[in-house]
């Protein structure tokens, strides 16, 4: 029995060592070793050293967090440099360290995270900002502070509040500014704006001369608003020179990343030609939440550091990792987590560099769940990880840098966007990221300017403006060549532009290239995609907005209307002998008819059995139907109608008559005293439907409309050059060769052809909608500030006064475009049908029971002589409707039931 015992025993502890645990897992050990690695001498780390410091202290002495054991740091200065980094974090490796707290840099966080990564050793960054330090390329790097994503989406908001387009990025060239400026590109993608130029600085120390050369080339560009991703050192003398330069003026606007804050936090007191250099910089500063427990560390700081050294975000980021450690560490040992080390049978030993020394964390994985998994308030707030590794609640302070401090102008948050509220008052509420809740308090920009700056300015690089116009040889009302040079031009788009160039606060150099052969129309189409090509900067000339080309470039305000018409030829309709029929067509004609029969008809029922002007032998009571019936027309009806019923069928049908008459009179005077033109198509739908030749102008974007949109076959097109073409193709006709049918041209083009051709007319309604406005290339900020300008004029009345000036229309122009004055049709008048049938009808019902009534109170010995069949039923009814009834007698019994009343009383 004693043997069982002891075999089982020393299977568990087999078992034991063969999983890699060496202590017993309910032990803690006395000592936890963690480490540390940032730069020692830099603003983030001289404040993070001292709150790691007192973090360690606070939990040593904390008798509630890992009870019986101990944390122990050791710390490594890297100097920002990746070699070092790698080579300390090795020294880590050789040790029975735990967790490291750092790097501080991104540039080293990329290399040793490799090597955290393969030896199963947390890193907790409280500094790294790098956004793709958060791939799954990098399990056990854990960041404690806020991703450079978050300030980046905040940055990008910002320039959308502002209405901005553009900026240019100036940033660190390594790892943490290349791809905080990627993050920045992505989200101000979303937001249809864009980086226009980017200037890196090499990392490491920089001399004057090379900031210098790199501010010129910014300064030469169009934006002006400027995001600078940087590290301080680098960053103060990049606003120093551009100061130096003239770029911390009215009109520009700095935008600088949290590394500015830092600054601004920790030094006590920055000189002043440093401050000098700062006015009116925004800058973004990772919020921490005002509490109780943030003021009272904030006063032992000022007592630890005799007020010398002030305390900024990241110091506090520093100091909650330390306390996540140690919670994640007392939650490790709970769940029966134990420290230990196994040797990586990979690696082999290599002379002096004694690699095989390095150890593996057995529970390192569960210690890295643990972390994600821990949650607790510190110093920034809540601290607790979402799925993607990244701290819940991401928020920013943003500051204006006035005077010899700076002042807190709104916050942004992941949750609501732009707030003048704390971010811990909106998540008491429903998010709600509406463009009017978007708030920023008022800003003092650079050159100590109020009005918030345009942004953009055009690029002072001396370059001109290659704007590519169109040499057109027909209607050169709207762009032509000036005889005798070789790129001036006139005409009414010509006139707008200039005007619309002049109202802009700023210079334009720019020259116009003529674009096309001269010997005919070039092609619109092509010359939009030219600008996409480089070759021209921008297009001006009666160019038409559509699809196609909006998906290409941007274009102005419109300023001309415009749209697709058909003109074809017309002739003029004589009056004639049949001219009273017009006014109606053959369906109201034949209603109408119908109607005068019933309502005679209605009528003689009605009036039938008491009225003795419709009695008499059956071809007087026709006659009589007929002849009433239609002289309501003239309202001469001689008979006079006794019944009530019978006078309200003849109320309702004298007004429906009165109005039928009055459209009649008005329709027939209409075409006989105004000019009716007709032509066989109605518009273009019935231009559709044949198979004749259509015109189109060369170069125009109907021909293409014609045949994508409307799939009409291109063998059908001519294409037309010129105005005096027009009119020799419709003269023609579509029977012989060269002529049209119908000519599909836009508005603008029409109206001037038909103020001297009179002979044609527009046919149908317009059926496209557009406009003409100038074309820039996709996301041109003049294209933009041109718009208002267009606006500007549309509003004082220059543009319809250059209008007026080109576009003087002729004699024709003057005369109705009407090619067939409309027809009264039924759908005018079936309400008044309706109400007319629907009165005759309840009237014939009620005739109807009133002789059912006077057949049921007859004499029971008449009705049984009569019979009782259907049959004699039937010629009863129909024999008591023709029966005139005496009014003598229905007096008499009328006022005999009087007097027995009168008796009875």
């Amino acid at each position: 029995m004693g043997s069982m015992w002891f075999l089982l025993i020393a299977v568990l502890c087999l078992e034991v060592f063969r999983s890699g645990y060496c202590k017993n897992v309910s032990s803690r050990p006395a000592v936890v070793n963690i480490g540390a690695i940032f730069t020692f001498n830099s603003t983030i780390g001289r404040v993070a050293k001292i709150a790691i410091e007192e973090a360690v202290n606070d939990v040593n002495s904390n008798s509630s967090i890992l009870p019986g054991t101990k944390l122990a740091i050791k710390m490594q200065n890297s100097n920002c440099n990746g070699f070092l980094g790698m080579v300390e974090a090795l020294q880590f490796m050789e040790t029975d360290i735990v967790a490291i707290l750092g790097p501080q840099s991104s540039v080293v966080a990329h290399i040793i995270t490799h090597v955290a990564n393969e030896l199963h050793v947390p890193l907790l960054s409280f500094a790294s900002t790098d956004p793709t330090l958060a791939s799954l390329q990098f399990p056990y790097f854990v960041r404690t502070t806020q991703s450079d994503f978050y300030q980046m989406s905040a940055v990008a908001e910002i320039v959308e509040h502002y209405g901005w387009k553009e900026v240019t990025a100036i940033y660190i060239d390594d790892d943490y500014g290349r791809n905080g400026i990627s993050a920045l590109n992505d989200r101000l993608a979303e937001r249809r704006c864009k980086i226009s130029y980017k200037a890196g600085i090499p990392p490491g120390s920089v001399e004057k001369g090379r900031i210098m050369d790199l501010l010129v080339k910014v300064a030469l560009m169009e934006a002006r608003v400027i995001v600078l991703h940087a590290n301080p050192d680098s960053g103060l003398m990049v606003f120093f020179v551009a100061q130096y330069l003239g770029m911390m003026g009215n009109g520009y606007v700095w935008i600088a990343t949290d590394w500015l804050s830092s600054v601004l936090d920790s030094v006590v007191s920055l000189p002043s030609e440093t401050t000098d250099s700062l006015q009116g910089v925004l800058a973004l500063r990772q919020h921490t939440p005002d509490s109780d427990q943030n003021r009272a560390f904030s006063s032992r700081w000022n007592r630890l550091t005799g007020g010398s050294l002030g305390l900024n975000a990241y110091g506090l980021y520093a100091y909650d990792s330390v306390w996540l450690i140690a919670q994640a560490l007392d939650a490790f040992f709970d769940q029966g987590g134990s420290i230990s080390f196994s040797k990586d049978t990979r690696i082999k030993s290599n002379g002096s560099l004694h690699l095989e020394e390095m150890t593996i964390f057995n529970d390192g994985p569960l210690l890295l769940k643990t972390i994600l998994r821990t949650n607790f308030t510190g110093l920034t707030g809540l601290v607790e990880f979402d799925s993607d590794r990244s701290l819940i609640q991401p928020s920013y302070d943003i500051i204006n840098v006035i005077g010899t401090g700076f002042r807190r102008i709104g916050y942004w948050s992941n949750y609501s966007g732009l707030s003048t509220d704390a971010p811990e008052t909106l998540y008491l509420k429903a998010p709600n990221r509406s463009r009017a809740n978007q708030k920023l308090q008022s800003v003092v920009w650079p050159g100590d300017a109020l009005t918030t700056p345009r942004g953009w300015v055009f690029p002072n690089n001396g370059k001109q403006l290659r704007i590519g116009v169109p040499n057109r040889v027909s209607f050169p009302e709207f762009a032509s060549k000036v005889r005798g040079t070789e790129n001036s031009f006139k005409g009414l788009c010509i006139d707008v532009f200039t005007a619309a160039i002049n109202l802009l606060p700023y210079a334009v150099p720019y020259e116009f290239i003529s674009f096309g052969d001269g010997h005919q129309n070039p092609s619109y189409t092509e010359l939009v995609n030219l600008i996409t090509t480089g070759f021209f900067d921008a297009a001006v000339g009666d160019i038409a907005i559509v699809t196609n080309r909006t998906k290409i470039v941007d274009f102005t305000q419109p300023y001309a209307t415009s749209g697709l018409l058909v003109v074809a030829p017309f002739k003029r309709l004589n009056t004639g002998a049949w001219a009273f029929l017009r006014p109606f067509s053959i369906e109201m004609w034949a209603v109408t008819a119908a109607f005068f029969i019933v309502i005679g008809i209605v009528v003689w029922i009605l009036e039938h059995r008491i009225n003795d002007e419709f009695r008499g032998p059956p071809k007087k009571q026709i006659t009589t139907i007929l002849w009433f019936s239609f002289s309501t027309l003239f309202f001469t009806h001689r008979e006079n109608i006794v019944s009530t019923l019978g006078r309200a069928v003849l109320i309702i049908w004298l007004f429906v008559v009165l109005i039928v008459n009055s459209s009649y009179t008005a329709s027939l005077t209409s075409i006989l005293t105004v000019q009716q033109l007709s032509s066989p198509f109605k518009g273009i739908d019935t231009l559709r439907t044949t198979d004749d030749p259509i015109g189109f102008q060369v170069g125009s974007f109907a021909e293409q409309y014609l045949v994508e949109e409307l799939g009409i076959s291109k063998s059908r097109l001519v294409p037309l050059g010129s105005p005096e073409e027009y009119a020799k193709a419709l003269q023609r006709g579509p029977d012989k060769e060269g002529g049209v049918a119908a000519i599909v041209d836009e508005r603008p083009y029409v109206e001037v052809f038909l103020s001297s051709q009179c002979s044609f007319r527009v046919i149908g309604q317009e059926f496209t909608k557009s406009g003409w406005g100038f074309a820039f290339p996709r996301d041109s900020q003049l294209a933009v500030d041109l718009s208002t300008a267009i606006l500007t004029l549309s509003e004082n009345g220059d543009l319809q006064r250059i209008h007026d000036k080109w576009l003087k229309l002729g004699t024709c122009s003057s005369e109705t475009t009407e090619i067939e004055s409309e027809q009264l049709h039924l759908k005018s008048f079936w309400g008044l049908f309706l109400i007319c049938g629907i009165a005759c009808l309840m009237a014939l019902l009620i005739c109807f029971i009133q002789i059912m009534r006077q057949l049921c109170h007859e004499d029971p010995a008449k009705t049984r002589a009569s019979g009782s069949s259907r049959s004699q039923r039937l010629h009863r009814v129909l024999s008591l409707m023709d029966e005139k009834e005496d009014p003598s007698k229905k007096s008499k019994r009328r006022k005999v039931e009087f007097v027995l009343d009168d008796d009875e009383d």
